[in-house]
């Protein structure tokens, strides 16, 4: 069975970390719902993009420009989360984080130029960026408590609430303004927040592990050994590389349809919804297709098939064939990412799990406006091959990292 997600726990009662006690069904459940609501809020955000950029009159750059807002608060922000965790527990800063997320979402459709949409994208990406760091942290722990490779069924949570808010933004198009919509989406982002929050903040915390215990942290990675620091590097470049590609599709996948392809507002949507359900059904089956075929062959296999799919959704000449690329799209990137990330915390812990995450979400936040410039040098199509180009790049260091091993 390959070591996927088999994450070392120094525990108080010996070395492996047997005496772990279980994480809670409820804890788990609640954890899972946070994934669940930060790709609902981010889903319903990238399906508005359309009407904010005409909202604010911005051309493919100057959008391209104000997505980098929430690039740069997202990666700063990820920068410092690891240290937030370590001080108030990865749980607190995941609650917190989830309600600045739910605040922030409200305020892009408050604007009416292009420079105060980028001021503004800095906070919801600051929002985003900790929370994503912080609930992967979380998630990380309970993976190693449980002694299986679970990580994609959180990230699946991540996926079906996209679809979810991808959905609803779809029908929303049609009737309304991106204001009521986003001011809704804090709303029920709140509620959901102080619904879940005492659960979480009620687990136990993580017992050190053996990084912690020897002062290594995720800020400093001297702690690795280097051949293990070499190694979490890889993976978080194969993060990052799949991580591109769902940045693109959440940003410029509706886009695309409607102006390349003509589809109505709610048929957009529907795209990053259908790549969404596709990602989401392929990481419920993760762990499974991880301990029958093994890590090289998952991530190897994943990312030829998003390669293919994608130069199909960017060069199809119809909507239909644009959607069938985006699904398959989402089936080879589903479980890339959470074995990248889970992957490096088996390696190197806490420390690594921060390294490939922050350089995983540097992908899916860096991509967005790498697009938008692309695509007014060349087009948006051209432009979108290069999420190909980068999953074809994530199989191939998939295939390099085979013989990795626990250090």
């Amino acid at each position: 069975m390959p070591h996927v997600n088999k994450l070392r726990t120094a525990l108080p009662g010996g070395p492996g970390g047997d005496t772990a006690p279980l994480p809670s069904a409820r804890l788990r459940t609640a954890l899972t719902v946070f994934f669940a609501l930060d790709g609902f809020l981010f889903a319903g955000w990238v399906v508005r993009i359309p009407a904010i950029k005409q909202q604010t009159g911005a051309t493919a750059s100057t959008l391209g420009l104000a997505l980098l807002g929430v690039s740069a608060g997202a990666v700063i922000t990820m920068t410092l989360t690891g240290r937030l965790c370590r001080r108030y527990g990865s749980h607190a800063v995941t609650v917190v984080c989830a309600v600045l997320l739910s605040l922030s979402i409200a305020l892009p459709a408050q604007m009416g130029s292009v420079l105060t949409l980028g001021l503004v994208l800095l906070l919801f990406g600051a929002a985003y960026g900790g929370l994503n760091v912080a609930m992967n942290s979380a998630a990380v722990d309970i993976v190693a408590a449980l002694r299986r490779p679970v990580m994609p069924s959180f990230h699946a949570a991540f996926s079906f609430g996209g679809m979810a808010g991808a959905g609803l933004g779809g029908l929303a198009a049609g009737s309304l303004s991106p204001m009521v919509h986003l001011f809704a989406l804090t709303g029920i982002g709140l509620l959901v927040t102080a619904a879940t929050a005492p659960v979480l903040l009620r687990g136990p915390a993580a017992a050190p592990s053996v990084e912690q215990r020897a002062g290594a942290t995720p800020e400093a990675p001297s702690g690795m050994s280097v051949r293990a620091r070499r190694i979490v590097i890889l993976f978080g470049v194969i993060a990052l590389c799949t991580a591109y590609g769902e940045g693109a599709l959440a940003e410029w996948g509706a886009l695309h349809l409607s102006q390349d392809l003509g589809a109505d507002p709610g048929l957009a949507a529907a795209g990053y919804s259908l790549f969404a359900l596709t990602m989401g059904i392929g990481r419920l089956t993760g762990t499974a297709l991880l301990e029958r075929f093994g890590q090289t062959r998952t991530l190897v296999t994943g990312g030829v098939t998003a390669a293919a799919g994608m130069l199909l959704g960017a060069l199809a000449p119809a909507v239909w064939l644009a959607l069938l690329g985006f699904a398959v799209t989402g089936l080879g990137l589903a479980n890339i990412f959470p074995v990248a990330v889970g992957r490096a915390g088996a390696l190197a812990g806490p420390s690594g799990v921060a390294a490939a995450s922050t350089l995983g979400y540097g992908g899916m936040l860096l991509g967005p406006p790498v697009i938008g410039f692309l695509a007014d040098w060349s087009s948006l199509p051209v432009a979108l091959t290069t999420v190909t180009l980068l999953a074809a790049t994530a199989a191939a260091l998939g295939w390099t990292a085979r013989n990795a091993t626990n250090t």
